[in-house]
């Protein structure tokens, strides 16, 4: 009787180390999937065309990676911890096994401080926005909104101004009034010497042409490389911070059918370029 007692147990036992292995193994080949994964997504952003369009779209890609790999690891470490139990309470691994297992689990977490790194970042990024454009609103004092706007969208920061406020109708000559808002732009800016920006001329879908400018286009550039020279020749910012573009009226921010809605497509855009060099430097290292 004794020994069929022990036999039952020695096959419980062998049954549960070889479930337990297979639980080891299963993990351990996800784990290098994981990290094959992570090595992939390492290389595809060190591709990244340093543009401000592809610069928010990869950030936002960078996002949603780094949450997806946080559940990842997370879900990995609980199985592996729980598969590293198992097999010490059934005396059935080896002393070097458990530590390859350990500094597994080790590796993971330099991961883990690594993805709390970028996040880092990230937030640090979004709060120098928000100092800039508290700067900003600070400096330009209560003026309409209507006339020039300040905000935050995906990491970037816009200003706005109006059309009627820069310029004369359908010219690319500033107003008096012009310069003075520009100059206290400007003085923000130039306390940012890291900073990058474009200056991007829009206008509405109505047809102009005049003997100088043939179309939108033209006018939208040149009402652009305006601000870029006053920026530069009046208030002493490096040119080489600076981008001038003219987007016409391919760019509408209202409807172009009603006065109201043309009246807020004319508009200058300066646009804070986000600076992502920090990012790519962590994941190169």
């Amino acid at each position: 009787m004794k020994k069929i007692i022990l036999f039952g147990i020695s096959c419980a036992l062998l049954f549960s180390s070889c479930v337990s292995k297979k639980i080891l193994q299963a993990e351990q080949f996800r784990y290098v999937q994981l990290q094959t994964e992570h090595l992939a997504l390492q290389e595809a952003l060190k591709s990244c065309d340093n543009t401000n369009n592809e610069n928010l779209r990869k950030r936002a890609v960078l996002e949603a990676e780094i949450e997806s790999l946080k559940k990842q690891i997370g879900f990995l470490k609980d199985n592996n911890n729980q598969a590293l139990k198992q097999l010490e309470n059934l005396s059935v691994i080896s002393g070097s096994q458990a530590e390859s297992i350990k500094k597994s689990l080790e590796n993971i977490g330099s991961k883990d401080a690594y993805i709390q790194g970028l996040q880092s970042a990230l937030n640090r990024k979004d709060s120098l926005n928000l100092a800039l454009v508290t700067n900003l609103k600070g400096a330009i004092g209560n003026m309409d909104d209507k006339d020039i706007n300040i905000k935050v969208e995906k990491g970037v920061v816009y200003i706005d101004i109006s059309d009627k406020l820069l310029f004369k109708s359908g010219s690319y000559d500033v107003t008096d009034r012009a310069k003075e808002v520009l100059g206290k732009v400007a003085t923000v800016l130039k306390n940012q010497p890291t900073i990058e920006f474009m200056v991007e001329g829009h206008t509405d879908s109505v047809a102009f042409k005049n003997p100088v400018l043939l179309d939108n286009w033209d006018l939208s550039v040149k009402r652009a490389t305006t601000i870029v020279r006053i920026l530069q020749k009046q208030y002493g910012l490096d040119p080489t911070r600076m981008t001038a573009a003219g987007r016409a009226e391919f760019k509408p921010v209202a409807d172009n059918t009603t006065n109201e809605g043309r009246e807020s497509n004319r508009r200058t855009r300066i646009v804070v370029l986000p600076q992502l060099d920090q990012f790519f430097k962590l994941l190169e290292r």
